[in-house]
């Protein structure tokens, strides 16, 4: 059964890629939902898969691509909305 989690990514995640590289981690552990930036420079994301999927892609974006630097990932349960893909929002 599939879980939901809304995430808030602080640090240097702006400006970086991070929303590239998370679609990406998302596409590669079978995740869906969205990313987008926020104007108080953290990212925002919420994340639907197995639990296990959803632990590694976890694990993968607290480390970012280079150049970024992730310094708290704040994570909550969330109801599953059933999403078919993982996308970039923009605000």
């Amino acid at each position: 059964m599939n879980q939901a989690l809304h995430i808030l990514v602080e640090g240097k995640v702006q400006g970086v890629g991070f929303r590239k590289f998370t679609r990406q981690a998302a596409r590669d552990h079978q995740i869906t939902g969205w990313v987008r930036n926020l104007e108080d420079g953290k990212v925002e994301c919420v994340a639907e898969g197995k639990e296990d999927d959803l632990d590694n892609f976890l694990h993968q974006i607290s480390l970012g691509p280079i150049g970024s630097q992730v310094v708290n990932l704040k994570k909550i349960s969330v109801e599953n909305a059933g999403f078919q893909s993982f996308e970039i929002l923009i605000p």
